[in-house]
């Protein structure tokens, strides 16, 4: 069955229709800058197609909430666990009931699990709940963002597979997809591409400017005809739109949104003594606000000022400097070997290598406070240098014509986050322990990414600094040509493991 929704008006005044069967099998992007209309656009494609097909809205800002009062949408408050998250979805797909997944008031990481968790829902459900639905996502680029943001690896790879997998393979399970984004630069490709129809509103940045007209089919010259639509203007292209560039303006919306765009409304008149009233006196209903008193600085007695002017100190420069803590009478030898101990203790800790060194120095510092260690302490690049040591087992008191002191003067060419990397494979290399897994390099590195920790082998390799084979059984074999080692065979998959 073939039904039309209209979406608003051609510029001959003529109806833009859209094919709501074929948008069900070809999916539609829609780009626009904020104010551009991209919200009014959503909210009249849910409107005029609500009493025909099955709808799921991902909100990231509640804005349609509003279609529960008028169209019977039943409003998913996200704050639950990301399990019961996943059932709802489940029966909301069973029992063909239309919902906005509401994400208000959530923070970035906990916005892209929920998410993650409802799309996962729908698109796991059972073949026999496979109906047509629509879903649509607003503001995507923070669902499926092009790049890594403030958010963990963990949560951004959860929702763009969830994202990628509603845009790639949800037609076959009914799912079409609806996504839109304030700029197609800062959404993932692989998502962008699956959508076969489009709607680009108003844009200024010409990177977006560029990309949404590749996606139409213009050149770089119409490009900026972008910059130049009115809000509620938009271009659309794609077989359920138009087979060609067709400009339209969209209609009028039947619901509204809970935040609307500001409007300039005529200050309150009245005289200055009323407003210096109003922002300095408290309302009958405010709560009080307990404030602790100021301190009044007290006036250094008579004797304190005679005695910091017999010591040439000036009196109101505060206490004078703090007496140098007694030596502890320890060796540098003795001492560097407890340094040792200490930083081995540190590692011992399981998330210690997801830690900065910052965070990492300051415990070292309250170790050797509780050692009772008094004598000189490492500043914080020569205890960077020594950590990398101590992770990769090297003993900082070899000669300097061991391989390990070699070991690490090569590793002073690099920079200070990947000496412990190399320092990690050199030391295998000398032990001839089996080549560390990409778990444990990872760990050196101070980060959970598998794919960063190859990355970084391959850079080194690049440097000239290491040579990587595989042996016939698959095994990985790293060697070190300047020292003239090689590690014995390790599984680069197994995981990782602190060395002896």
């Amino acid at each position: 069955m073939k039904i039309g929704i209209e979406m608003g008006a051609q510029r001959n005044g003529a109806p833009a229709m859209l094919d709501l069967e074929e948008l069900l099998a070809t999916r539609l992007l829609v780009q626009g800058n904020s104010g551009s209309g991209k919200s009014h656009l959503l909210r009249r494609l849910l409107e005029q197609s609500a009493p025909h097909v099955q709808q799921a809205v991902i909100d990231p800002e509640g804005d349609f909430v509003t279609l529960a009062d008028r169209f019977g949408h039943v409003v998913v408050d996200a704050t639950r666990s990301e399990d019961d998250l996943t059932r709802i979805a489940a029966r909301v797909r069973q029992h063909r009931v239309s919902v906005v997944l509401n994400l208000e008031g959530l923070d970035a990481e906990a916005q892209m699990r929920a998410a993650a968790a409802f799309l996962g829902g729908l698109f796991d459900a059972e073949r026999d709940h496979w109906y047509p639905m629509l879903v649509v996502v607003d503001e995507a680029q923070l669902f499926a963002p092009a790049a890594a943001g403030e958010v963990s690896d963990e949560a951004r790879k959860l929702t763009l597979g969830a994202m990628a997998n509603l845009m790639s393979r949800g037609r076959k399970r009914g799912l079409a997809g609806v996504i839109a984004t304030q700029r197609l630069a800062k959404l993932a490709k692989n998502v962008a591409a699956e959508a076969s129809n489009f709607l680009m509103g108003r844009t200024f940045l010409d990177i977006d400017m560029a990309r949404a007209a590749d996606l139409l089919g213009m050149d770089k010259r119409q490009a900026e005809m972008f910059r130049d639509l009115e809000r509620g203007h938009f271009v659309a292209l794609g077989p359920a739109l138009s087979r060609a560039p067709l400009a339209i303006r969209i209609g009028a919306v039947e619901t509204s949104s809970r935040s609307t765009s500001p409007i300039l409304v005529p200050l309150p008149e009245q005289p200055p003594a009323d407003a210096a009233d109003l922002i300095f006196t408290a309302g009958a209903d405010e709560p009080p606000v307990f404030r602790p008193a100021p301190r009044v600085p007290q006036a250094a007695p008579t004797a304190e000022v005679m005695l910091e002017l017999a010591r040439g100190r000036p009196a109101g420069l505060g206490p004078p400097p703090a007496a140098e803590e007694p030596d502890d009478g320890l060796d540098a030898g003795e001492r560097d070997r407890i340094h040792q101990e200490i930083m081995a203790e540190i590692l011992a800790d399981p998330d210690a290598a997801y830690r900065t060194h910052a965070v990492l120095y300051q415990d070292f510092l309250v170790r050797r406070r509780i050692r009772r260690l008094t004598g000189a302490v490492p500043e914080l690049p020569a205890f960077r240098r020594l950590l990398s040591m101590v992770r990769a087992g090297i003993d900082p008191a070899a000669g300097d014509d061991s391989a390990a002191a070699r070991a690490v003067e090569m590793a002073s060419r690099l920079t200070e986050d990947l000496q412990g990397v190399f320092l990690l494979i050199a030391q295998a290399a000398i032990d001839g322990r089996p080549c560390p897994p990409d778990a444990e390099v990872a760990r050196a590195y101070g980060t959970q990414s598998l794919g960063r920790a190859r990355r970084l082998l391959a850079y080194l390799e690049e440097c000239g600094l290491l040579v990587m084979r595989t042996d016939f059984r698959g095994q990985r074999v790293i060697a070190v040509p300047e020292l003239a080692v090689e590690t014995a065979p390790g599984d680069a998959n197994a995981p990782g493991t602190v060395p002896a």
